[in-house]
């Protein structure tokens, strides 16, 4: 199967762009650039696997093929929905965090 082109909305590359300014600060700068290594995995993986990840906050959020892909080795989670000729990815959310309260943010597209 050919990779799907992965396509963030403006609010997941602000996701990422915070998680990566968090890290530099507390973590410093190595941790930063894991981050973005770690993402290019998981969306590099979404590319190929569009059908991986459970697909549990679909049903308890009620957005239909919505799916999460774990980044490795940080708290993180991608969400994603496949379309037609790409990968939309909706957020990049710490995994701890209150994942129903994003659904009242304006989502842009």
């Amino acid at each position: 199967m050919r990779p799907k082109p992965v396509i963030p909305r403006e609010r997941a590359i602000r996701d990422a762009d915070d998680a990566v300014d968090y890290y530099r600060r507390e973590a410093g700068e190595r941790a930063a650039l894991g981050f973005i290594a770690a993402l290019d995995r998981a969306w590099r993986h979404i590319a190929h696997h569009p059908a991986t990840g459970s697909s549990r906050y679909a049903h308890e959020l009620d957005l239909p093929g919505l799916r999460p892909w774990p980044l490795r080795r940080y708290p993180y989670l991608v969400f994603f929905v496949e379309r037609e000729d790409h990968i939309d990815v909706w957020r990049v959310l710490h995994a701890h965090s209150d994942l129903p309260a994003w659904m009242n943010e304006p989502q842009d597209t």
